[in-house]
């Protein structure tokens, strides 16, 4: 059975054809035409964590697709009230797919142990494949490509950078994280990721103003994730030299586009002139969570119509 728990779970011509997927059925929902491909299919959202764009994209999107989703919080009682095993093997009675927005990624994992039903992570501690998905179809939109472009991401060496270092391995693409020592990526996750895709252009960095120098699009995150408000004060002080702002644009050529994964510290990581700018494609990208969501729905649930309808 296919899961998707973290890029490493498909291969470089699988994701290009789940990108296809979603641009074609982007281009015919512009023009009013949702054709039911997963209808009268059900999609589970399993969230341990707060959701705006995960949530709704899923929610919206199964509902063009023609099927129906289900959100399950708390009240449902997962990893509480009964075993791992029977709540699985329980719900992949009712569901064609799961989508699980975990605290921590063993528990992602847990779920797709047992062959019940399609998971697919939601966001994990570790990674964020569906963000990745988006943000380079917004890249694609936005220069024509991603082959061969240099992604900048400015900030903390995150689990949102972590599945951009990853996606950009499998896309032929530069990646360079900018951070403070300290807040770099995991080394175990760029161990994997260089022995799958040994010839993988990705580095770590200290100065943000090298490292945009050459930037086909800048991309920066929160500096405080859900879960580490502790540390709020200490990674405001540290990240301070890491904000996105009108003087790091002067350093990155004129054609750089400017991302975030969102919700957004407007006046920490970035300014209100960058992320309401000419060069943001910041709407965008929260936008094509949907639809790179499609896609991979389709794609797992109904691929024989992805080999009849997209070139």
């Amino acid at each position: 059975m296919q899961h998707l728990l973290t890029l490493f779970d498909i291969q470089p011509d699988q994701l290009e054809r789940i990108l296809d997927t979603s641009l074609s059925l982007k281009n015919r929902l512009a023009v009013g035409d949702r054709p039911p491909i997963l209808q009268r299919q059900v999609l589970a959202l399993l969230f341990q964590k707060p959701s705006l764009r995960t949530r709704v994209s899923f929610e919206t999107g199964m509902a063009q697709l023609g099927g129906s989703s289900l959100f399950l919080g708390e009240e449902v009682g997962w990893g509480k009230r009964e075993s791992a095993s029977d709540f699985t093997q329980v719900l992949g009675q009712f569901v064609d797919a799961v989508v699980c927005r975990a605290k921590k990624h063993e528990h992602v994992e847990s779920l797709a142990t047992y062959n019940a039903m399609p998971v697919i992570n939601g966001l994990t501690d570790l990674c964020h494949p569906c963000q990745a998905m988006a943000d380079v179809l917004t890249l694609r939109e936005s220069l024509g490509d991603y082959r061969g472009k240099h992604l900048v991401f400015v900030g903390d060496g995150n689990n949102v950078a972590q599945s951009l270092a990853l996606i950009a391995a499998m896309l032929d693409m530069r990646f360079t994280l900018a951070s403070p020592a300290g807040f770099e990526m995991d080394a175990d996750w760029l161990d994997r990721v260089a022995k799958k895709y040994p010839q993988a252009k990705i580095e770590q960095v200290s100065d943000p103003d090298k490292a945009v120098s050459s930037a086909d699009a800048i991309y920066t995150d929160v500096w405080t994730s859900m879960g580490q408000e502790a540390e709020m004060a200490m990674r405001r002080e540290v990240f301070a030299p890491y904000q996105v702002n009108q003087a790091l644009m002067a350093k990155a050529p004129a054609h750089t586009r400017v991302l975030h994964c969102l919700p957004a510290v407007r006046g920490e990581e970035i300014t209100n002139e960058v992320i309401d700018s000419d060069q943001s494609d910041i709407i965008m990208q929260a936008g094509n969570r949907m639809h790179a969501q499609k896609g991979l729905l389709v794609w797992l649930l109904n691929r024989e119509w992805i080999d009849l309808n997209v070139g």
